[in-house]
């Protein structure tokens, strides 16, 4: 498809759910307006609902476009989204924390390293289990979620500190935190431009951030096309590939350390499991059994194709 402008809303162009506004961005990175269509996806919840994914001309981020607009997307994460369960995250934040010592793929993930006076934020906290874990180590832990559910889970159930919305926060001061952890949340955020801009400043100078996100160069989104897991439109707005990733990060002023690859076999399984349900004869299906799922996702990843990404950044002193 030719390259394409998008600037101005547009409302329900697809005829679809009461309330809902889609509309049109340029891009979330760069600021170009041209784009070439990649492919379009559905949203797995809601059957028929299709999400057309874009690749910048500028600079080759790729993003969803038409989208939600920031009024709208609430009605994509349903009660029971994952991410804000409570109980069954917590419960796999403590056997995280018992076979830690086992699990060095992602030490970061896991827990990063005691930094400054071990102040951390998680932005996009969820149900609150790294949070939970990174105070069990002696972090002075913060949390911040745009769902008032998870918040109250925090609070309440925790007792933890959470506030409700994004970067920037009123609450949050200048150079509060030593540490700034953004699991799975940026391609959630319609700029995240500023939400990385809002974390340098939160941050003290030489403070860590740690950003985790899908990676739409990876392998398996070459195998699974519009059914793998890590586009999950509508609610993933941006798609992060390693250079799109670092770039982001050196325009909202951070030095980029390392940005390294994370497997999920997990992942792929389910991306299987989506090509399975539609009932074709497609060998991808098989891929759901774990074993070959786990042989594909350890393919990729020494490929250093993996489906996910991990940046390492630091606020310049």
């Amino acid at each position: 498809m030719a390259p394409q402008t998008g600037s101005s809303p547009v409302a329900n162009p697809l005829g679809i759910s009461t309330g809902l506004r889609l509309e049109q961005t340029d891009c979330p990175l760069c600021g170009c307006g041209e784009w070439t269509a990649l492919l379009e996806a559905e949203d797995g919840d809601r059957q028929g609902l299709s999400f057309r994914v874009v690749r910048c001309q500028g600079c080759g981020l790729c993003y969803t476009n038409p989208r939600p607009d920031p009024a709208s997307i609430a009605q994509f994460y349903p009660p029971d989204y994952g991410p804000h369960r409570r109980r069954s995250r917590l419960v796999r934040a403590r056997l995280s924390d018992w076979l830690g010592p086992l699990q060095r793929r992602d030490p970061e993930r896991h827990g990063p390293p005691w930094h400054g006076q071990g102040r951390l934020l998680d932005v996009g906290c969820g149900s609150g289990s790294f949070l939970h874990r990174m105070h069990r180590r002696g972090w002075c832990a913060v949390g911040l979620d745009v769902s008032a559910q998870a918040v109250d889970h925090v609070r309440e159930s925790l007792r933890l500190p959470a506030f409700l919305g994004s970067l920037p926060h009123p609450a949050l001061p200048s150079e509060s935190f030593d540490v700034v952890t953004v699991w799975q949340c940026l391609e959630h955020v319609h700029r995240p431009l500023e939400l990385l801009c809002a974390a340098r400043e939160v941050l003290v100078p030489g403070g860590r951030l740690y950003v985790s996100v899908p990676n739409i160069a990876g392998a398996p989104f070459r195998w699974f096309g519009a059914d793998w897991l890590g586009l999950d439109v509508p609610r993933h707005l941006v798609h992060f590939a390693p250079d799109t990733l670092r770039r982001m990060l050196a325009e909202a002023g951070f030095r980029v350390d390392a940005i390294r690859f994370q497997r999920s076999t997990a992942w792929v399984r389910k991306s299987a499991r989506l090509v399975h349900r539609r009932g074709t004869s497609s060998p991808l299906a098989w891929l759901r059994v774990r074993s070959l799922a786990r042989l594909a996702s350890w393919h990729a990843h020494l490929r250093g194709q993996s489906d996910c990404l991990l940046a390492v950044a630091t606020r310049p002193e």
